[in-house]
């Protein structure tokens, strides 16, 4: 492995990069409407010039792109099974089956609540907001829609819900990565995170309750889901014992089996299922894996709804996450997101300031490096001895970086979160932003509680221990 020296880069040269990725980004984007991948190759090799001009190598440059790819690794390792997923549950028709009971039994007026009380269930047993929207979610969207509920809404209530019982899940990576780094115990850190999950999560579901309460009372909307009911018992085998799949998963991660065998045996499941429930070819059904389900028909919800999934199409995610990671960890390890961190931490006077910088500087690199794992590694690192300068525990810097840095990923468009969603549920970042209540809540919420003081722990200073315990010594 070769040795990264650590150097101090002023802070010009540290934003050429960043200044220049987002210039690229707006341009391709907003101007061309093209796509994230080349604007951050571009500042990756923006990233490369300046850490060049620093004095380093390009053997040590590799290093640094290769470190910051292998901390992604087990992400992308997630994203293609997800794909793999969302094909064989719609191939063994897995998908049309909970589309199907879910129209049957739940009021499009409790739907958007509904949705996220069980995407945020799910999450919390299985540890994965990713793997949750990539079943789940994907389900969710079509019962949604189905219900003429519009997609954005449906998605920031899956979204909502799957963020919630990801990050208060103790299987949970980002939870666990945030609590490690900062030395805290899990579950310390879990329960102080309820404090700012919890009320966020009660908003978000009075709100969700408020703007779907009119749904469903429109003929309309009642004749389209109707329809789509029986184009999907037209295309697919429903049977209720193809709910046992999506159980089983659930039952094998609650037992403690890993995420990623307890997937792939829902994978299995549901390509068997559609051999021999959906009486597809197994040639076909090895091809839904590789490159989704395909499906004709007149009802364009339907065709909206399945033709979707296979391993292909998550590489556009797993290209995104590799090119973000190659970027963060050139920006990280050359000591450049280190300079705007030590300028960001200079205006740190009190409490507030500091839990408001942490928050910032999380989601500053949720949008500078496009990767959630980043936000979180790189704040931690670089706020540890200040909240303990301070004397503030360490749970509330490991609060604040899921505050900050797991739960606003989901609104940058190029950040791999962000296009996660856009691939999986098929709704842009911004079109689902204003309804993603439960991530933009939580960080409001930790600002409120940041400058009232209300859940911020201190730690005695070791020297006022010390003098309390001579004290209470010479009293006895």
């Amino acid at each position: 492995m070769t040795d990264i020296p650590k150097r101090e880069i002023n802070i010009w040269w540290a934003l050429i990069p960043l200044v220049v990725m987002i210039v690229a980004m707006v341009l391709t984007i907003v101007v061309f409407q093209g796509e994230p991948h080349v604007p951050l190759i571009i500042g990756t090799g923006t990233a490369a010039l300046v850490a060049w001009k620093q004095g380093y190598t390009w053997k040590q440059m590799e290093e640094m792109m290769f470190r910051g790819i292998r901390l992604a690794l087990p992400a992308i390792i997630i994203i293609m099974l997800v794909g793999l997923t969302i094909g064989a549950w719609i191939g063994g028709g897995i998908v049309a089956t909970m589309i199907y009971y879910g129209l049957k039994i739940i009021s499009p007026s409790i739907f958007l609540v509904t949705i996220t009380i069980i995407c945020g269930v799910v999450a919390l047993t299985v540890g994965s907001s990713w793997a949750t929207m990539g079943t789940i979610g994907v389900a969710g969207m079509g019962i949604g829609m189905s219900m003429g509920i519009p997609a954005p809404m449906v998605a920031g209530a899956v979204i909502s819900g799957s963020y919630f019982g990801d990050k208060m899940s103790p299987l949970s990576d980002t939870t666990n990565l945030a609590s490690g780094l900062t030395n805290t115990d899990l579950f310390v850190h879990i329960k102080h995170m309820l404090y700012t999950t919890v009320p966020s999560l009660i908003i978000a579901l009075l709100v969700f309750a408020y703007i779907g309460k009119d749904f469903g009372k429109d003929a309309i909307e009642n004749e389209r889901i109707a329809q789509t009911i029986a184009d999907m018992q037209a295309n697919f085998v429903i049977s209720p014992y193809l709910l046992l799949i999506p159980l089983l998963v659930i039952v094998l991660v609650m037992f403690k089996v890993p995420a990623v065998p307890a997937i792939a045996t829902g994978i299995v499941m549901g390509f068997f299922s559609q051999i021999f429930i959906q009486g597809d070819a197994s040639s076909y059904a090895l091809q839904v894996l590789q490159n989704g389900y395909t499906i004709n028909t007149n009802n364009e919800m339907v065709s909206e709804l399945f033709n979707r999934g296979g391993l292909m199409s998550m590489m556009y995610t797993v290209s995104m996450t590799i090119v973000a990671m190659a970027f963060g960890g050139i920006m990280e390890y050359s000591g450049m997101l280190k300079a705007m961190m030590d300028q960001l931490l200079k205006v740190v006077k009190s409490t507030g300031n500091l839990i408001a910088s942490t928050l910032g500087a999380a989601f500053l690199t949720n949008a500078t490096c496009s990767e959630q794992y980043i936000s979180i590694v790189v704040p931690a690192r670089m706020f540890a001895t200040v909240y303990k300068k301070k004397g503030l525990h360490s749970k509330n810097l490991s609060r604040s970086l899921e505050d900050g840095g797991t739960l606003t990923s989901v609104f940058i468009p190029w950040n791999t979160c962000g296009v996660f969603i856009y691939t999986t549920l098929e709704v842009h970042a911004f079109s689902y932003a204003p309804y993603a209540m439960l991530n933009f809540t939580v960080p409001i919420v930790a600002l409120i509680y940041a400058y009232t003081g209300f859940t911020i722990t201190k730690i005695e200073k070791p020297s006022l221990a010390l003098h309390s315990e001579k004290a209470k010594d010479a009293s006895g």
